[in-house]
């Protein structure tokens, strides 16, 4: 039987570490060998149980399962929740139980229900587009060689004009039912039938191209549509255009985005930033430049007095939102100092300085 080192101790499971260091002492005192009335049993059991509760990480063990992991107390043979597994290590009555498999039936999410259903693998490539077309979207087409439905046979396994016959491994039922004894009971597993792949019918006469596979490798180009106002490293998921399995579902295709840097530009959520440099003459009086835009070209009103900096807004040309809404572009004004003066400019400067200016 399972040795409660609690009950041992005389305390409750919710003790606290002094409380069980205490109780320990009391009984080491009064039970130990070498002292008139000792009791050698009691006492090494007060010290196994003092051992194992008195360490957090197996306090904490034994709590869970009833035994520690760490070569302390509970038992050499002492389980899950206390039961003890050894009397199943040969087997029992000659059956051997494989208990990963137990514990994939128990919480691995399968349990008795239906059939997990074959999934092909996902496939994953790299685009790379330029900053213009990230901004407005755009389409691109590449080719992959990936498996995928056999043109021959249309992906049912059959040479064309064969009749499909009831598999006789599922009797057409396209599962496999399997009953299988284990420590906790009898368990029922539901699986497709590899004969048929879960479809309950074979070909009669297989398909010359894929010899009965139903899919085959093959080129394949497909569209990729990349939405307006992509980032770079963004992923698309294209779901069912990856590799196909026959009786099964297709894997996905992940593309991963690329944006190349634009020279001038650069994405701010839905808007569109950049700088222009202005001469302090048109900062301090006002002026009119022309800007590139992914749009084309446009004239910008430079209001006088305007400070390094500041931000004018040019609304609907960023980035496409939904519909026919765009962000704003948004153009930091930077003023170009002269690195060098001439003599007039300099004396029309010292001027100005003379005014406060």
């Amino acid at each position: 039987m399972q040795k409660d080192y609690y009950t041992i101790l005389g305390l409750e499971k919710s003790a606290s570490k002094d409380e069980i260091k205490k109780a320990f002492r009391k009984l080491a005192h009064k039970y130990h060998p070498d002292k008139q009335g000792g009791d050698r049993d009691k006492f090494n059991e007060a010290s196994e149980a003092y051992s194992v509760l008195s360490d957090d990480k197996k306090r904490a063990e034994y709590d869970q399962y009833g035994r520690t992991f760490a070569g302390g107390g509970g038992g050499a043979n002492a389980g899950f929740n206390g039961f003890d597994f050894s009397q199943f290590s040969e087997g029992m009555n000659g059956v051997e139980f494989d208990f990963g498999d137990i514990f994939n039936q128990f919480f691995g999410g399968r349990g008795g229900g239906g059939a997990r259903q074959a999934r092909g693998r996902d496939i994953s490539i790299d685009v790379e587009i330029p900053f213009e077309e990230a901004v407005f979207g755009t389409k691109r087409t590449v080719l992959l060689t990936k498996t995928s439905a056999c043109d021959t046979c249309k992906g049912n396994g059959a040479e064309p004009g064969s009749e499909m016959e009831t598999c006789t491994a599922c009797n057409g039922k396209g599962q496999i039912h399997e009953t299988r004894q284990s420590l906790l009971g009898a368990i029922s597993t539901t699986r497709a039938c590899a004969n048929c792949h879960g479809n309950g019918k074979v070909p009669k006469k297989k398909c010359h191209t894929c010899h009965g596979a139903g899919v085959a490798r093959k080129q394949e180009e497909i569209v990729i549509a990349i939405p307006a106002g992509i980032s770079g490293g963004e992923m698309i998921r294209m779901t069912g255009l990856g590799e196909m399995v026959q009786g099964g579902v297709p894997g996905d295709l992940y593309v991963k985005v690329h944006v190349r840097p634009h020279s001038f530009l650069r994405k701010d959520g839905s808007h569109l930033r950049m700088e222009l440099n202005v001469k302090l003459s048109d900062a301090l009086l006002g002026g009119s430049y022309t800007v590139k835009t992914l749009d084309g070209d446009i004239s910008v009103k430079i209001p006088a007095g305007i400070s390094f900096g500041e931000v004018l807004r040019v609304k609907g040309k960023g980035i496409p939102i939904e519909g026919s809404r765009r962000g704003d572009l948004l153009i930091s004004v930077v003023i170009a100092l002269p690195k060098k003066l001439s003599k007039k400019a300099k004396g029309l400067i010292e001027d100005l300085g003379k005014e406060g200016i």
